[in-house]
């Protein structure tokens, strides 16, 4: 994918999992990378695993909304940006306090329409030349016990970022979800951690050609974001092997 490099490119969520993946993978296509997540010690070793020397890190809070300002103001414009982030909590609905409320969503949803607002008003997405892709979850179409906010976290950024795609479609931006099933990862492990291995089978049961990797979810995102997708925006690519 050439038209990938020397692409300016954030990934939001870049220090572990499909963010890190992703960004690895974009890095050896030549692309400039503004990598970001909370954790500033794990993107220091994200970039140190990245291949060339035009990246940079900037660490972000998406629950603090002075990170998020500041996050923008130090951006150059961009030709696309990457949004993984969220956390994989399970909780039944009888237990869902106003804490877990915003534990989800903070990071989840909230910072992502923050974080959208500041770069349209900045005017740091290139017009006619910059891709969009959230990461959300076939979860939610094939929800799971305890999933309550994880579920709603995502299906609320599917609908925020059709929105976003319409009202950016003027600007030849564009905007895309990815929906992946459970990859092996970090995620993986914690819903393995938390829950019985009963549905960890089941979970596995569900995905006909085996659980998928964050590198299987990295090479869709690479594909919207290059010009090879440019006539496509507003969609959900499912990612669940079969």
């Amino acid at each position: 994918m050439n038209s990938l490099k020397n692409k300016k490119i954030l990934v939001i969520g870049a220090s572990s999992g499909i963010g890190l993946q992703t960004a690895k993978r974009l890095s050896e296509q030549g692309a400039s990378l503004i990598l970001s997540s909370r954790n500033e010690a794990k993107l220091s070793e994200a970039l140190r695993q990245m291949e060339g020397s035009s990246h940079t890190i900037i660490p972000c809070d998406l629950t603090n909304e002075a990170d998020i300002k500041n996050l923008v103001t130090q951006l150059p414009q961009l030709n696309g940006v990457v949004f993984s982030s969220g956390i994989a909590s399970r909780c039944p609905a009888g237990f869902i306090t106003s804490k877990e409320i915003s534990e989800n969503f903070g990071p989840g949803f909230n910072g992502a329409v923050l974080l959208f607002s500041g770069l349209i008003r900045k005017k740091k997405l290139i017009q006619n030349n910059c891709s969009i892709v959230f990461v959300s979850s076939s979860s939610t179409n094939y929800p799971f016990v305890g999933g309550a906010m994880y579920v709603a976290v995502k299906a609320a950024i599917e609908g925020y970022a059709k929105v976003l795609a319409l009202e950016l479609v003027s600007k030849g931006i564009r905007v895309n979800c990815v929906a992946p099933a459970f990859v092996s990862g970090p995620m993986f492990e914690q819903v393995s951690k938390e829950t019985s291995p009963e549905i960890v089978t089941q979970i596995k049961a569900k995905q006909p050609m085996g659980l998928g990797s964050p590198d299987d979810v990295a090479s869709s995102i690479l594909f919207l974001l290059s010009d090879d997708s440019k006539w496509i925006s507003g969609s959900r690519l499912t990612l669940g092997g079969g």
